[in-house]
């Protein structure tokens, strides 16, 4: 046993029977010594022998530096390996902490990193050429026995897949394990589903993901809770971004005496049900996908989350000064209802014909729909004195988004319609809507004016007198485009200032 490893308060402990033992080697050390120097240099053949022995050493030193110098650019061979036993460990990833940190690919020479944001393909050379990664998002069930995930992530690992988070959805006779994963740009999503069945997993399904993916699920689901919190009309888009691609409706109370949905809602498989906050009943389908129980126990707390704060829209407002009159833009609610009515008594037979692409003398029910946060958001222009002289809606239906515009006759022509537009576009792509449509008649040349000033892609689409107009939107202008209530200095006829 080591000095080490007996201690006592922290210091070695000696013992004397040590000491005698290297005191005796000692001892025999010089004797040996002194035997040898005795039978060399009293020796007849003494002084040459102790030179020739000197010419040995000397030799032998030679020799072998001159062997190293020959050898050690030699390049490896397949016997001996190109690798030592540490490259031959790398391109592995370790988990540490819920965070991937990666090593060296298996191939790289030491010291040199593998490139950031691709996986490493040998080529005939033998070295790394960096090839491209793309993120996946890919759902399968396992079954629930040991090794199951196991076996499922060794086969992810051997086509070089990087499991950067992982979720799994107990269920009665399996696991829903749910994946965010970085591929080689190579690797398509059949060879991968394919790779993925070989191990065991069953009802795979996978798209592409982007940077947003990267954010844990815990983080998301409270970023989701903070904008519900702020707004109503943000419920909708947050269970969307919770459950991925599903369409979402607001049914109205059914009649008393009938079945309704319980407190607690109901999952049936692809579709859930719940209590909507105001009454009536939210339904959420996803008809490629059954949702999970865990997924169904987020969206009733979601829900049960904007029930109790109960409704609620940022009241922030912006002044503009439109064709030399300051106009107000803020966002409005059922709170605003009798101002609304009283825009609609202002208004021409032909202007609300134009809204409403019927008959106009029960236009005012409509009002109530269109100003609940719940399906969508509406922004109001108004006058110094406070009065409404223009109504812009964003609907949200089903999944489609739709903007509709009223604005009073004598305020026509001096750019509020279009100034209500663009604020609302920008308000479809903060909330990831791949498009918006107008739907208005053929002669209403106001609306179709003002969707050519949006300068995003149109398509048409006309069918007896009614015209459709979809606008594209490009995920790249959202940067350039006017966030609603962000102060900035962009000018529009005039002067702009925030209150």
């Amino acid at each position: 046993m080591s000095r080490v490893n007996r201690t006592k308060n922290g210091r070695p402990v000696h013992h004397w029977r040590r000491d005698l033992v290297e005191l005796a080697a000692l001892f025999t050390a010089v004797a040996v010594a002194d035997g040898v120097a005795n039978l060399i240099g009293h020796g007849p053949d003494g002084p040459l022998l102790l030179v020739v022995s000197a010419v040995a050493l000397a030799a032998t030193a030679g020799f072998h530096t001159w062997w190293s110098r020959r050898h050690v650019h030699a390049p490896p061979t397949e016997d001996t390996g190109a690798r030592s036993p540490v490259d031959a460990r790398r391109g592995t990833g370790r988990r540490q902490g819920g965070k991937q940190q990666h090593t060296a690919a298996e191939g790289t020479p030491a010291g040199q990193d593998r490139p950031e944001g691709g996986h490493p393909t040998t080529g005939d050379s033998g070295q790394d050429v960096p090839v491209a990664s793309v993120l996946w998002r890919m759902r399968t069930t396992v079954r629930d026995e040991p090794g199951s995930l196991a076996a499922l992530c060794v086969a992810l690992a051997g086509r070089r897949v990087d499991i950067l988070s992982l979720q799994t959805h107990p269920l009665g006779d399996g696991t829903v394990d749910e994946f965010l994963l970085r591929a080689p740009g190579t690797l398509t999503a059949t060879e991968l589903t394919r790779e993925v069945a070989a191990a065991g997993g069953t009802s795979t399904w996978i798209e592409r993901a982007d940077a947003h993916d990267l954010v844990d699920a815990p983080t998301r689901v409270l970023g989701l809770a903070a904008r519900t919190a702020l707004d109503t009309a943000e419920l909708p888009l947050a269970l969307r971004q919770l459950l991925g691609r599903c369409t979402i409706r607001s049914l109205p109370a059914v009649p008393s005496g009938e079945q309704s949905v319980p407190v607690e809602g109901v999952l049936d498989d692809t579709v859930i049900r719940l209590r909507a906050p105001e009454g009536g009943v939210l339904t959420v389908e996803r008809p490629y996908l059954p949702f999970t129980p865990t997924e169904f126990a987020r969206a009733r707390a979601l829900v049960e989350l904007d029930g109790r704060l109960g409704p609620r829209i940022p009241r922030g407002q912006d002044v503009l000064t439109l064709a030399g009159d300051d106009i107000t833009v803020r966002r409005v609610d059922t709170g605003d209802l009798t101002a609304a009515r009283e825009m609609h008594e202002r208004c021409s037979k032909r202007t609300l014909g134009m809204r409403y692409h019927g008959p106009v003398d029960d236009a005012d029910r409509y009002l109530k729909h269109l100003l609940s946060p719940r399906f969508g958001r509406t922004l109001a222009a108004g006058t110094a004195s406070g009065r409404i002289v223009g109504l812009g809606h964003l609907l949200w239906d089903g999944d489609e988004t739709e903007v509709a515009l009223l604005i009073e006759d004598e305020w026509q022509q001096r750019g509020i319609g279009a100034e209500l537009l663009t604020r609302l576009v920008g308000m479809a792509e903060e909330a990831g809507c791949e498009s918006v449509y107008a739907v208005t008649r053929a002669s209403n040349t106001g609306m179709v004016a003002a969707m050519r000033g949006l300068g995003l892609p149109l398509d048409y689409q006309i069918e007896e007198g009614t015209l459709v107009i979809t606008a594209r939107l490009d995920q790249a202008r959202s940067a350039a485009s006017r966030a609603p209530y962000e102060g900035d200095e962009r000018r529009l006829g005039g002067a702009h200032r925030r209150d």
